[in-house]
């Protein structure tokens, strides 16, 4: 029998790899600890639309892939809205002031109509639904004095289970692999952080975007939080919505504790663009920080700046035999969806160049 290759991560990264090994008749097997696909792309449903609470848009003029893959299996975009007016908090006491941004001074972006689980959901749909075991952990990678690999790993319910690789793609964020034992031991592989991990996103739902009425963008910048960044997270037509990252830091959003933070958040919504959006139809809230399958305790520290992303190659035993992929081992637009899928190639070509 032919031995898989054995992807570990059912995020956008393994799954695209899953489906450029599929296209090219390769063998493999997709082992995910959560009990969904998707990894740091979650969309939250409200009001009858999707909301992302991971990753949201993607920049058509320098990503190539995505922008060619969203067409490629039929999925529609919409600009993000950046018309009207920014708006500045410096104080709770002072009205936040308003700014009118020079023409094209903000890039455009483009979102994906439903969410980012869209583009998830069309690519599952390209890989045969049985190479996916989800609720299943890998703890053990080995490989044999005959260069054999063997991958084991346990299920949510306890059952064990051991299978031989040709090779392995790890799709998931380098941090994390410290939780997988490897026999014989890693070489020491670059600190890169986890994007995200230390962040929390909160989004608001409305029936309306009320705010573009009012001449403002949705856009806003606060001194005073909790949110320092917040953007129109509106679908294509209908709802409303907006979406803020937070200046808190991942120990002060654990001692505050989510029901504060709801709290604070509306009111500094309602302090921004009024009693309106003091009535949200729908307040979503994801501290990634919190996620085991995603942080770990070194991403609760704050980043000073992005991180400067780079492939990871593995030298000695685990060479070609152990390839990375995942937004931050992508030198181009790492940290981004377009940094998922080109480490993604990268890696099924290094598995093809095998065969």
């Amino acid at each position: 029998m032919k031995k898989p290759v054995i992807i570990i991560g059912a995020g956008l990264s393994g799954l695209y790899a899953a489906s450029l090994l599929t296209a090219a008749g390769v063998d493999y097997q997709i082992i995910e600890s959560r009990n969904r696909i998707g990894g740091r792309v979650l969309t939250e449903t409200a009001a009858s639309a999707g909301f992302d609470l991971g990753p949201t848009w993607f920049w058509p003029e320098h990503e190539p892939i995505i922008t060619e893959l969203t067409k490629k299996l039929g999925l529609k975009t919409f600009p993000q809205h950046t018309t009207g007016q920014l708006l500045f908090e410096q104080s709770k006491s002072d009205p936040a002031q308003r700014h009118s941004l020079p023409t094209n001074s903000i890039e455009r972006s483009e979102r994906i109509v439903g969410g980012v689980q869209s583009l998830i959901e069309a690519i599952a749909s390209t890989i045969p639904d049985q190479t996916i075991e989800l609720n299943t952990r890998v703890t053990n990678i080995l490989i044999n004095e005959a260069g054999a690999i063997t991958v084991s790993s346990v299920k949510s319910s306890g059952d064990t289970h051991s299978i031989e690789a040709e090779s392995v793609i790890l799709a998931l964020p380098p941090r994390l692999i410290h939780n997988i034992s490897f026999s014989p031991d890693l070489p020491q592989i670059p600190d890169l952080p986890t994007l995200m991990a230390g962040q929390a996103k909160v989004v608001a739902v409305y029936d309306q975007p009320f705010w573009r009425e009012a001449g403002l963008s949705g856009q806003a910048m606060s001194w005073v939080g909790p949110l320092q960044e917040i953007h129109d997270a509106s679908p294509e037509t209908g709802a409303g919505a907006l979406f803020g990252f937070f200046s808190l830091s991942a120990d002060q959003r654990r001692e505050l504790g989510q029901e504060k933070i709801r709290l604070l958040v509306i009111e500094q919504l309602t302090r921004l663009y009024g009693e309106e959006a003091g009535q949200p139809a729908a307040l979503l809230y994801k501290d990634w920080s919190l996620d085991a399958d995603t942080a770990t305790d070194q991403d609760g520290r704050p980043l000073t700046d992005f991180p400067q992303y780079q492939p990871i190659q593995i030298d000695g035993e685990w060479n070609e035999k152990l390839m990375f992929a995942g937004t931050e081992t992508s030198a181009t637009s790492g940290g981004h969806l377009e940094g998922a899928l080109w480490s993604a190639e990268r890696a099924v070509k290094q598995v093809l160049q095998r065969k």
